[in-house]
């Protein structure tokens, strides 16, 4: 809508008006307050300071028209006056919307025509006058949009926070409660506009108010993003500095977010997802010694303070939470390669050029672009003498994902190990080698062949710490990914002892929920549990039982004993027997067999895994068949032999007495067959699990899957701190991140130099050596402090003076009679020189 300018005065009208506002002189604060309490009553008044307001508006026109320099006199009185009419009339401009509908136009011409020749006075009071129309809703903010951006380029500093605070509030009041997305594009449009243009101070201004509403979360949306995205494109170098630099800015502060988050306990309580077992609880807290309670009690707080800094940053980058404006380009590609071109013909300095440098890199690793062509440019400057080489390094990490050609990165890769990691390189060089190199292999573990990461394992043994724990880092992690490049020393005990990288282009498609195959973990686990209760049945005592008497069934179960005992003990001779010719025969073929011990694994890792599956299924399934059977013929036998005893022996038996030892044919058959049966169970159940694995899970179930990934976290955090022993958690000490985990994690270079220690300069040590004696007093001897001593005797001086009883006295005196008396003893033996009379 395009705005109205002020109409033409005449002469004749302006004296009219301007001499009857002379001969009536009001009190502005006075007449709007009764105009707001009566305003029926008040319309001539009204009328006389609108037409005063326009004579004045058309006296002040011609006094900028004929002044040369600037209008003083007359000109000041002028200008205050008018102000003071606009801000006037436009607090009483609600209560007569006829008669004042052309204000805003008159208002707002005389700021678009004559904003620069305005004194500042007048300019402030007429832009105060304006924004209160736009507040009363008299006029759109729409109309009046462009005027205040054209207001903030003025050079007045007061005009332009007054119109950058009033832009700013009225589109966060006005999507405060609900969006308006016809007036925010409307709006929109016109700081795209000017953002766009090629003025500088213009496109600053557009731009500051797009960064503020976005931070603010007011325009959360892709269009603003995209828009400031692409103000790194402007001709001018400035607003293509700020744009880099609040795309930066942004990463960096969410990453001081995510490490405050991390030191704030408050936060940490946040989060009650921490299942620890009253067992380990108990130990903790009643267990042991003063002094082992204590470290154990401190061993849990850390063990649940890391778990729930592990669980808020899980939280954290796979919730809603994580934002980045990076993320919602539409056009990803055309971003990062419209922005490299420019890179590589741009002269700006290096700060400059960096920066650039890691919003590429951060757009490839968000997006999984392919830019072949930065990998070279990133080498030119992969020096350990080279200015921020570890942000570099890092911006090299964060482009680096399993989507690019490991042929791409592989000159890079071996620039980085070649000029960091050697024996004359630096230990602070070499250590941040050694992070790059592992960082990169996180992301594309195919970088590295078993030659190079048994040289770089080596450094496992340098003397620097810094040094060393990057080995050691570089260990844990292919023990992870690919076990198989390690020495076998270094190889530890696995998790997948056959764990493979994936190839080049290879995608794992999800086929279940993730955490499902836990519900059938605890299943199973329930079921072992049950078996552990039965086998728990039992004593070690051998007490003797009386035998029942003859010809009652207790009589027959015992001769049935007898016959199972026989038959326990022959199944076992000739099983012993197997086994000494399968020894033997091992030892006759071992040489053979250890030969191809290598072929074998080949080909197992070749194997599919369905097979492998149905294969053991198939032989639990014989084998389960086969011991029911064999426990069925081996009762029948033992029902037919006892009695046929029991019809040779007769009635007629001794009463004989039997150890409880002579059960245990009885129990062992017991639990074959029950345990056949329950692992028939087992198998049976999991293969209606894995049937079933296409149903709907209920909220309880994700729940449930919820708690026992929480208690599986648990339990390898204590087993991580010392807190509990189990072989299936000791490995576990690292865990290998996804690709989406890779894709939105942060690489910060100051990782990439941990536990490097720098050389302090003496400035530094004299800081800390005096930092060290500030709680410290000044230097007093032992003796002196002795004797400023005003309190009474010490225990020693008390200890002196004590009176000794009598036994104790009488003692002391027969030793001192003694040691007189062997003192003069050893006295006349002594040669005191030659004697003169010999």
């Amino acid at each position: 809508m395009p705005r109205k300018h002020a109409p033409a005065f005449t002469p004749e009208a302006a004296s009219a008006s301007a001499s009857v506002g002379a001969g009536q002189p009001h009190n502005l604060p006075v007449l709007q307050a009764k105009m707001k309490r009566d305003p029926e009553g008040y319309e001539e008044e009204l009328r006389q300071l609108h037409r005063h307001f326009e004579s004045s508006v058309f006296l002040f026109r011609q006094q900028a028209a004929l002044a040369t320099t600037s209008s003083s006199g007359g000109g000041g009185e002028v200008a205050k006056e008018l102000g003071d009419l606009a801000l006037f009339l436009a607090h009483v401009a609600p209560f007569y919307p006829d008669d004042l509908a052309d204000l805003p136009d008159q208002i707002g011409g005389l700021l678009d025509t004559n904003a620069r020749g305005l004194p500042p006075g007048l300019r402030e009071h007429l832009v105060q006058a304006l924004i209160l129309m736009v507040n009363r809703k008299i006029v759109d903010l729409e109309d009046t949009m462009e005027l205040f951006m054209e207001l903030q380029v003025i050079g007045d500093r007061a005009v332009k926070k007054l119109a950058f605070s009033h832009i700013v509030h009225s589109i966060r009041r006005m999507n405060q409660k609900h969006k308006n997305d016809t007036r925010n594009r409307k709006l929109q449009n016109i700081l795209f506009k000017f953002l766009q243009a090629e003025e500088e101070s213009r496109a600053k201004r557009a731009f500051t108010i797009l960064c503020d509403l976005h931070r603010r979360r007011v325009w959360f949306d892709e269009r603003t993003t995209n828009a400031i995205c692409d103000a790194c494109f402007h001709p001018s170098s400035r607003i293509m500095i700020a744009a880099i630099s609040f795309l930066l800015g942004y990463e960096n502060s969410e990453q001081e977010d995510d490490s405050d988050a991390s030191s704030s306990e408050d936060e940490a309580d946040q989060n009650p997802q921490i299942l620890l077992s009253k067992q380990d609880v108990y130990k903790a807290n009643h267990k042991g010694t003063a002094a082992s309670k204590k470290k154990k009690k401190a061993k849990l707080q850390r063990v649940i303070r890391s778990m729930k800094r592990q669980q808020r940053k899980s939280v954290d980058e796979a919730g809603s939470s994580y934002y980045s404006p990076l993320t919602y380009l539409k056009d990803a590609q055309g971003f990062a390669e419209k922005l490299f071109s420019r890179l590589q013909k741009c002269n700006e300095r290096f700060e400059v050029r960096m920066m650039m440098l890691k919003v590429i890199a951060r757009t490839i690793g968000l997006h999984h672009l392919v830019l072949l062509n930065f990998y070279p440019y990133l080498q030119r400057y992969v020096q350990p003498h080279q200015r921020d080489v570890t942000t570099l390094l890092a911006a090299a990490v964060q482009a680096c994902h399993d989507m690019v050609p490991p042929d791409a990165v592989e000159p890079l890769f071996k620039q980085i190990v070649n000029q960091f990691v050697h024996d004359r390189s630096r230990p602070e060089a070499i250590a941040v080698g050694l992070n790059v190199v592992r960082e990169i292999c996180m992301r594309m573990p195919l970088m590295m062949n078993e030659d190079l990461l048994q040289d770089l394992v080596l450094y496992k043994k340098s003397h620097e710490k810094a040094v060393s724990i990057a080995a050691r880092s570089l260990i844990t992690l292919f023990r992870e990914i690919c076990p198989s490049l390690l020495v076998k020393k270094d190889r530890g005990r696995p998790v997948d002892p056959k764990a493979r990288p994936k190839a080049f282009g290879e995608v794992t498609v999800a086929s279940d929920v993730p955490g499902a195959e836990l519900l059938d973990e605890n299943i199973s686990s329930e079921g072992e549990g049950s078996d552990d209760e039965s086998d728990a049945f039992g004593s070690n005592d051998e007490t003797d039982l009386p035998s029942a008497p003859p010809g009652t069934e207790e009589n027959r179960e015992a001769s049935s004993d007898a016959n199972k005992l026989d038959a326990n003990e022959d199944t076992k001779e000739e099983h012993e027997a197997s086994d000494e010719d399968c020894t033997n025969e091992g030892q006759d073929n071992s040489d053979n067999e250890s030969d191809g011990i290598d072929e074998e694994l080949d080909d197992d890792s070749d194997m599919d895994a369905d097979t492998d599956i149905s294969d053991e299924d198939n032989n639990d399934d014989e084998e389960l068949k086969e011991s029911i059977n064999d426990s069925e013929d081996e009762g029948s036998d033992q029902d037919e032999d006892s009695d046929e005893e029991d019809k040779s022996k007769g009635i007629g038996s001794k009463v004989q007495k039997r150890k409880l030892s002579d059960y245990i044919g009885e129990l062992n058959a017991a639990d074959a067959s029950l345990r056949a049966l329950k692992r028939l169970a087992g198998v049976k159940k999991a293969q209606v699990s894995l049937d079933e694995t296409g149903k709907i899970l209920s909220d309880e179930d994700f729940k449930r899957i919820k708690e026992l990934k929480a208690k599986k976290e648990a339990k390898l955090a204590l087993a991580q701190h010392g807190l509990i022993k189990g072989s299936d958690t000791k490995s576990a000490t690292f865990k290998m991140l996804s690709s989406d985990q890779l894709r939105r994690k942060r690489v910060d270079p100051l990782q990439l130099e941990a536990h490097v220690r720098r050389k302090m300069t003496k400035e530094e040590r004299l800081a800390l050596v005096k930092a060290g004696r500030e709680d410290r007093g000044a230097y007093v001897a032992r003796a002196a402090v002795k004797q400023k001593k005003t309190g009474g005797l010490s225990n020693k001086q008390k200890q002196h003076k004590k009176r000794m009883p009598l036994a104790a006295t009488r003692a002391k005196a027969a030793r001192s009679r003694q040691e007189k008396k062997q003192q003069r003893k050893r006295s006349g033996n002594q040669f005191r020189g030659r004697k003169a009379w010999k």
